[in-house]
């Protein structure tokens, strides 16, 4: 074992965690769900300057008990009602745990065989389970907004500008790209396209209905009139439960919308998405079959401790064009897939163990 911890101390140490979380898990109304505390009160508590030698690990656990779950929010608390529901779960932990101990940055298939097949089972196994079709390639991000990064990359990319080489600005010849979603969609759309270069007045958010989900008809007027003004949509975001009304827009009729404009359609099922795993709910993605990709968050409704999002696209093909990017020192002679390909992380967690 590594000599930064004798392995009997670390055992001890072990059993006493485990322990503390069985004890927290089973007695947590015993605590208020959030702090009544002020900001910065947590912060007095600590030293001013860093130790100029180490303590006992037994002492780093007392400050832990005395100091850290006082000053915390309680997601897991039966009384959390804030955001969306309880994600924790027994299972998840240990396999946080485990992950942990393995240490795999699964960048490469060479790095993390197991942690990169692991990954293509589970989310084949969660596509499976949700009713979306077989053959969707899959990789898990920290958040749903990474995610949607990521597929508004892609549709970038497949848009045939070669940003990816030639970038956007100074080009006489780059139109100004536009996003489509509705006014109740998700913040991380709109930060999603100032991250890429497209600006904040690049999402179009189409209004809504009496129930909240996107206007049709509203959607595809928005996109004759940006086409007439010499701009090119790129990307339609539609949500399977928004934030705020979980409301669902008509995937359906927005694919068929995306389909004659030759838009991408990506999905935001990322809160009400993973309802579908119970059989009389699959039809909260009717129609998602049809998207180029699709963000789904375990770590929401399926018991699996943060962080865990998945992103599903039928086109693998547009997101490793917008990122793959080889250096000699990550070239290898194996024919296993590098998830380090279809996205901007080039350390990726084993974030399956804990899925699986």
């Amino acid at each position: 074992m590594q000599t930064d911890m004798d392995p009997e101390e670390f055992r001890r140490a072990g059993h006493r965690i485990i322990d503390w979380i069985t004890d927290y898990l089973q007695n947590i109304e015993r605590y208020p769900v959030t702090p009544d505390i002020e900001p910065g009160a947590f912060t007095a508590l600590m030293p001013s300057h860093a130790p100029s030698v180490g303590e006992p690990f037994e002492a780093i656990l007392d400050d832990f008990e005395r100091l850290v779950p006082p000053a915390s929010t309680h997601w897991n608390h039966p009384g959390f009602f804030a955001y969306f529901s309880s994600s924790g779960s027994g299972p998840g932990i240990l396999g946080e745990i485990l992950a942990a101990a393995l240490n795999v940055n699964a960048m490469l298939w060479r790095t993390g065989p197991a942690a990169t097949e692991l990954e293509e089972v589970t989310l084949a196994w969660l596509a499976e389970l949700t009713g979306l079709p077989a053959g969707l390639d899959g990789t898990i991000n920290d958040t749903a907004s990474t995610s949607t990064l990521y597929a508004l990359a892609a549709a970038r990319e497949c848009a045939g500008l070669d940003i990816r080489e030639q970038g956007m600005a100074g080009r006489p010849d780059m139109p100004r790209l536009c996003v489509y979603c509705s006014e109740d969609a998700h913040s991380s759309v709109d930060k999603a396209a100032i991250a890429l270069g497209l600006g904040f007045r690049a999402v179009r958010h189409i209004p809504t209905d009496a129930e909240y989900r996107m206007d049709v008809s509203a959607l595809h007027a928005t996109i004759a009139e940006d086409r007439a003004a010499g701009m090119l949509p790129i990307a339609v975001v539609a949500s399977v439960g928004t934030t705020s009304t979980t409301s669902i827009d008509p995937v359906r009729e927005i694919a068929a919308v995306c389909a004659n404009e030759g838009i991408w359609l990506h999905v935001d099922a990322a809160y009400g998405g993973s309802a579908a795993i119970v059989p009389e709910m699959r039809h909260v993605l009717d129609g998602c079959e049809l998207a180029d990709s699709l963000v789904m968050n375990p770590h929401k409704w399926l018991f699996v401790p943060l962080d865990c999002s998945v992103l599903y696209t039928r086109r693998p093909d547009m997101l490793r064009r917008a990122f793959s990017l080889v250096p000699e020192f990550l070239v290898t002679a194996d024919d296993g897939r590098n998830l380090m390909d279809y996205g901007i992380a080039l350390g990726r967690r084993f974030r399956a163990l804990k899925l699986w």
